[in-house]
């Protein structure tokens, strides 16, 4: 690439990351996705899939070392605690929050999908850019890059609650105060196979309590009890 096609990615390395990528191609692979290769297979080679795989394991350490550091809760507390930090929602919202959305090399047709397909993108783009900083910089600067970007989202998700799973939450409340075990049904799917939306609903008994939908059914399952919980007053 030029220099003038370069220059976006090294202002955003210097001004946000707050460091230089001498292998400014390093930065960019991280941020092209699998679909702009096959659009470009001629100019271009490299898609960020193998810097996503060392990513997510970057990431997975640098959380699972500071909270066995930083609290003394039970395994299971903890894997719940990182389940929330490091969810596709959460990390695909911290890459938005860095603004390299437009830097981002897809296709044509990705930039013209769904919210859900977005968010997914500027997830796997996330961890990417993690393994191109570990790969770049080392383990410490990733290890405050993650820090800085993920692990300051943990005191609001401790706050809110966020981390604990709404079905196995739901199921305590309803056989708590209902006397039954909450019943999920599949209420309608619409779209096609590659981008089918699910909505299901969630029954006490044969009393439909609440209705979720989302991208997979386990997805539209957690929608379904996060809004029964509040409906029962314990979200």
């Amino acid at each position: 690439m030029s220099g003038m096609q370069t220059e976006p990615y090294q202002k955003f390395s210097r001004e946000t990351l707050g460091f230089e990528f001498e292998d400014i191609d390093l930065l960019i692979t991280a941020l092209t996705h699998r679909s702009y290769v096959n659009e470009h297979r001629k100019s271009v080679s490299n898609h960020n899939e193998r810097l996503e795989f060392l990513g997510d394991a970057v990431l997975e350490l640098v959380v699972t070392d500071y909270l066995f550091r930083n609290y003394d809760e039970a395994e299971g507390i903890l894997t719940s605690w990182r389940a929330a930090l490091v969810r596709t929602e959460s990390i695909g919202e911290s890459g938005a929050a860095l603004g390299y959305e437009p830097l981002v090399r897809m296709s044509k047709g990705e930039k013209q999908g769904s919210d859900r397909a977005r968010m997914q993108i500027l997830a796997n783009a996330f961890e990417a850019l993690i393994g191109a900083i570990y790969l770049e910089k080392g383990y410490e600067q990733a290890e405050v890059f993650i820090t800085k970007n993920i692990i300051n989202k943990l005191d609001s998700i401790l706050d809110e609650g966020s981390w604990r799973d709404p079905k196995s939450h739901l199921q305590e409340v309803m056989q708590r105060i209902d006397g039954v075990t909450p019943r999920y049904v599949v209420i309608e799917e619409v779209g096609p196979d590659h981008d089918k939306i699910f909505t299901l609903g969630v029954y006490a008994g044969g009393k439909l309590v609440s209705k979720g939908t989302g991208p997979s059914k386990q997805f539209a399952q957690q929608e379904a009890a996060r809004k029964a919980l509040g409906i029962y007053g314990e979200e």
